[in-house]
């Protein structure tokens, strides 16, 4: 049994439940600056101890793992410190904004005791579960080609986030193709679109509000896959998906959030008709809630949870295509098996630093640039 602090009460609180529900969690801790919201949090869902700061947690003793869900800027020094303290440490995306601190974070993570998990929601969801289910039962054939993209207006998000650069936060979709592909990105070349707006710009030096890249992947014969970041002054509503097209069939994440993905399969050419026959279908994506505790199996959808002491039932929204369970079950297992976690520094670093590097390029024209191996 192991107990477990979670760093920020904004989207720790989905986080919050999962952990005290885990079978292999003995007590969950709160850590939140802001006094009024750390109070009705903990008092909400019965969370064992609170903190104003992580600095107290930690000097406290005790506690075997730290979740991470504070702001970006935060992510790799709290890494740091909790790795440093022995502790295993999981973080929210991006691991870092730099390669150099990825770089520190790894170093980190391979100096010392504690195991260390990049949280990425992408590889767990329930779409990116049935992609590879496709591709290892053969229906996609050989892979021809692969996409996705990250739209979000962040017009009224906080301060930190006017200026930030689109590919800086690319993981959401670099992650799952990279994992269907079983490939890391050898080099990109990108291009910025449309220019920011001062009101957007902040302290950085991003002038994009858009950002598309294009990446070569490390696969035998030669595969690309195109991934666009946008988060300011595009009138598209919120998505956050990846298509992926093979030679036999394909999967494309629905236009519209929350409605179903789209299967192609293509059938054998008849020699009277150009092209083959492709059929097109609505695509139910299922759970699949083999590895998880019957604990968290409810909680890959919408439901409500049970704060123990008798307090009201609270909702829980299920984000991120029912990912957020898998991710919990991993990270826990991973610290109580004493074993590396399935996206351990090395992989969060090698699907942290294609977006760092994509980037670079389009500050300089759409350069063709070389991504780090790790």
């Amino acid at each position: 049994m192991i107990d477990v602090l979670v760093v920020g009460a904004g989207f720790g609180r989905d986080f919050l439940p999962l952990y005290a529900l885990h079978p292999a969690v003995r007590r969950v801790g709160l850590v939140e600056p802001n006094a009024s919201r750390r109070s009705a949090v903990a008092a909400e869902l019965a969370v064992d101890d609170e903190f104003a700061s992580l600095d107290d947690a930690l000097a406290g003793g005790g506690w075997d793992a730290v979740h991470l869900l504070s702001p970006v800027r935060f992510h790799v020094e709290q890494t740091l410190q909790v790795l440093a303290s022995g502790r295993s440490c999981a973080s929210a995306v991006p691991m870092a904004t730099t390669l150099d601190d990825v770089e520190r974070v790894i170093d980190a993570a391979d100096a010392g005791p504690g195991r260390y998990m990049m949280m990425e929601t992408a590889l767990y969801q329930r779409e990116y579960l049935h992609a590879l289910h496709l591709r290892d039962t053969g229906a996609l054939g050989r892979l021809t080609y692969l996409s996705g993209a990250h739209m979000q207006d962040l017009d009224g998000f906080p301060p930190y986030w006017m200026g930030y650069a689109p590919m800086e936060y690319a993981t959401h979709i670099v992650a799952p193709l990279l994992g269907l592909a079983e490939a890391s990105a050898q080099s990109v070349r990108c291009l910025g679109s449309g220019t920011l707006r001062d009101a957007h710009r902040g302290p950085g030096d991003n002038p994009f509000p858009l950002e598309a890249a294009l990446f070569e992947l490390s696969t035998p014969e030669p595969l690309v896959a195109q991934v666009t970041v946008s988060f300011f002054e595009n009138a598209r509503a919120y998505t956050e998906g990846f298509n992926v097209y093979g030679e036999h069939g394909a999967m494309e994440w629905p236009s519209v959030e929350g409605e179903p993905a789209v299967t192609y399969t293509a059938g054998p050419a008849d020699g009277a008709h150009r092209g083959r026959p492709i059929t097109r279908e609505a695509a139910e994506i299922p759970d699949r809630l083999g590895d998880l505790p019957m604990s968290l199996r409810p909680h890959t959808r919408k439901g409500t949870y049970s704060p123990p002491g008798g307090r009201p039932p609270v909702d829980l929204h299920a984000w991120h295509g029912g990912s957020h369970p898998h991710l919990v079950h991993e990270f826990v297992s991973a610290v109580v098996e004493h074993r590396s976690p399935t996206i351990d520094a090395h992989r969060a670093a090698s699907i942290t630093a294609p977006g760092i590097v994509a980037h670079r390029s389009a500050l300089r024209g759409g350069a063709d640039l070389l991504v780090p191996r790790f």
